[in-house]
């Protein structure tokens, strides 16, 4: 894995990758990760990854930040998944949909205000999407916003949302003036100060973090606040495009960390006076944990590199679902290897498959995605020009 890495890499990229493995293994990311399990935001390793100038990536250079293209991010988030998925999760609601909307859409104040205290880790940022009865199905959610002047009034509720009392700043996709349809949708930047925001209700997840609910009661911004009004529909799938390559890299990330906790045990563990590594069985299940790793690698860094600025929505649904897939396959394979040490906390294959079923169900479940990719290929495909002809290589 790391051979390919090295030819994928620019010498720059390789070199901030490095920067963060070391900065994960002095600071031990992998073996704290037990203490988040609880729900405990990783403040601290956040704080690490913001002195070397991580959470400014996503962020242009006159608000403080480095503008890395979005393969870079991925790059990262893996790197870091690969020791702790609480500040993988963490790391991607700082680097993703939320300040691109902002970095690309909101007004120059906005950015001026809140996009340097971004990089340097002093604001946190959350997006509110699904709601109680819509998820994947943006055009009906039922949030509003109605313009008075110059003044926007909020009212919905929001589920599953993750950092709800971290985050000073959410980016909340709304309807606008009650105008129906995906043409509606657009988004408001809410503080959590603001009278009417209310955490009404807390899901402690499988993989440790919590998720929240958050109700809008008449919360009132300041109209610059509503960064895109009626239309802005594609304009925000655009922006979550970036969310589809950067979930898939947490998955990525914890698959490599599930076939090295895997290859480091069957080594250790003998049996009969073996090594577990020598039989047959036990290297057919890494070659093709191995394989999938790489196939998946191979369909998320394509997808990345399709940015300008954001991915191109097919390549991105066609890695996220491959990838989130994999990644529960080859977590379930290495904990499979462990044995029953596999299913205890104290091992941290244990952790690694309670946090990698996450993927499959943010940043668009994998049935909505297959409908996306799916309806392209009966609309697009041509029999005559076959894959050549869908642009893929």
């Amino acid at each position: 894995m790391t051979t390919n890495n090295r030819i994928m890499m620019t010498p720059e990229q390789r070199a901030l990758v490095d920067a963060v493995r070391q900065l994960a293994r002095d600071k031990d990311f992998r073996g704290n990760s037990i203490k988040y399990l609880d729900g405990t935001y990783p403040w601290e390793n956040l704080n690490e990854l913001a002195k070397i100038g991580v959470l400014g990536m996503s962020i242009p250079e006159q608000y403080g930040g480095s503008d890395l293209p979005v393969f870079d991010t991925a790059l990262v988030i893996e790197e870091v998944a690969k020791n702790c998925y609480a500040t993988a999760m963490a790391l991607m609601g700082m680097l993703g949909v939320q300040v691109r909307v902002i970095s690309n859409f909101a007004p120059e104040d906005i950015k001026r205000d809140i996009l340097p205290k971004v990089a340097s880790g002093e604001v946190h940022l959350a997006v509110c999407m699904t709601e109680p009865h819509a998820g994947t199905d943006v055009p009906n959610y039922k949030t509003n916003t109605v313009i008075k002047g110059d003044r926007a009034v909020v009212n919905g509720v929001k589920t599953l949302i993750s950092r709800a009392n971290e985050a000073e700043w959410f980016v909340v996709f709304t309807r606008i003036d009650g105008t129906p349809g995906r043409e509606g949708i657009g988004c408001v930047l809410v503080n959590r100060h603001s009278p009417g925001f209310e955490v009404t209700a807390r899901y402690h997840t499988m993989g440790g973090e919590y998720l929240a609910e958050i109700q809008f009661n008449n919360v009132e911004v300041p109209v610059e606040n509503v960064i895109l009004r009626q239309g802005g529909f594609k304009k925000l799938l655009s922006a979550f495009n970036t969310q589809r390559c950067l979930n898939p890299s947490v998955s990525l990330g914890m698959a490599e960390a599930a076939f090295e906790e895997a290859i480091a045990y069957v080594r250790e563990r003998r049996i009969r006076g073996h090594a577990v590594s020598e039989f047959q069985g036990i290297q057919w299940k890494l070659a093709e944990m191995y394989r999938d790793i790489e196939a998946g690698r191979a369909l998320l860094y394509r997808a990345c590199l399709t940015a300008n600025p954001f991915p191109d929505p097919h390549e991105a649904a066609i890695a996220k679902m491959f990838v989130n897939e994999m990644a529960i396959r080859v977590s379930s394979e290495a904990l499979q290897v462990h044995g029953g040490y596999g299913f205890c906390d104290d091992y941290p294959i244990s952790r690694i498959y309670r946090g990698v079923r996450y993927g499959t169900l943010g940043g668009g479940a994998t049935e909505a995605l297959k409908d996306l990719v799916g309806k392209k290929l009966v609309e697009d495909f041509d029999p005559l020009e076959g894959f050549l002809g869908m642009g893929t290589f």
